[in-house]
């Protein structure tokens, strides 16, 4: 079993994903919608916004017009579209958020601490959280009868409220629930670099025992990358690769070394 995680940002293409995606076997696609989100928000005149976490992590502010945005981009235009794109080369695809049968389920964050402008603040009133259970149950039920899962947000809190959160440790929650043998994260970079401005800097593999000592490489988004491959293996999943999207042939060219590997 792998998961794969196709990112939602500018530059990403599915074609050669879906291509490689209609002969594997055992698989499970959770993917992003981050620069779709990102051009609603303008069209609509409710600009993204992002904050940064004490912890150092950046994340998208979510309020209640941003989740009915995720609705409209992430839940409805894209995953419709990869599912349509799967049906027609002949995959059984099923497009799920995590909202559906409570596949993906999650405390509300009470409040967010981030720094802004050199200072500590708190946020409140944000519809995001963490997923904290997968409905192993519904997916194995797809799985063993012919069916492709297709993920994305948002996920459904305790309390029944739909929630934001990020795309990478979805697929790591999933990942470690299916006791997945790999997670491929793909993106539109090759992998983790030492200089993110200069691809010829690519960590080609990375042992478990050392991922702490890597993630000072891991700039912006690859940060949430490289906490959700943690959390995948840290949940017993065998290996973790990083790999461009726009590769042919993305996933096997990722878990054979064009990317970063992580085992």
């Amino acid at each position: 079993m792998i998961v794969i995680k196709l990112g939602g940002g500018k530059g990403i293409e599915s074609e050669t994903l879906l291509e490689e995606l209609k002969v594997m076997k055992d698989w499970v696609l959770v993917h992003g919608a981050s620069n779709e989100m990102n051009e609603l928000s303008e069209k609509l005149g409710h600009p993204a916004r992002f904050v940064e976490s004490v912890s150092g992590y950046t994340s998208r502010v979510t309020d209640r017009k941003t989740i009915e945005m995720i609705a409209m981009t992430a839940a409805g235009k894209i995953n419709v579209g990869l599912v349509e794109k799967l049906q027609a080369l002949g995959v059984n695809a099923v497009g799920l958020c995590g909202v559906d049968g409570r596949l993906l389920e999650g405390k509300r964050k009470d409040a967010i601490k981030i720094v802004e402008d050199g200072k500590k603040k708190v946020l409140r009133d944000d519809y995001t959280g963490t997923v904290e259970k997968v409905n192993t149950h519904l997916l194995n039920l797809l799985l063993t009868n012919g069916y492709s899962p297709v993920i994305t947000i948002p996920i459904i809190s305790t309390e029944g409220e739909a929630l934001n959160t990020d795309g990478d440790r979805i697929a790591a929650a999933v990942a470690g629930a299916l006791k997945a043998d790999a997670l491929v994260i793909l993106s539109n970079v090759d992998g983790l670099l030492e200089d993110p401005d200069k691809p010829s800097t690519r960590i080609k593999s990375i042992p478990r025992a050392e991922l702490d000592k890597f993630t000072r490489f891991a700039k912006d988004r690859m940060k949430k990358k490289m906490l959700g491959a943690n959390e995948a293996l840290e949940s017993g999943v065998g290996k973790v690769a990083f790999g461009n999207a726009n590769n042919p042939m993305p996933v096997t060219a990722a878990l054979s070394g064009s990317g970063t590997v992580i085992s």
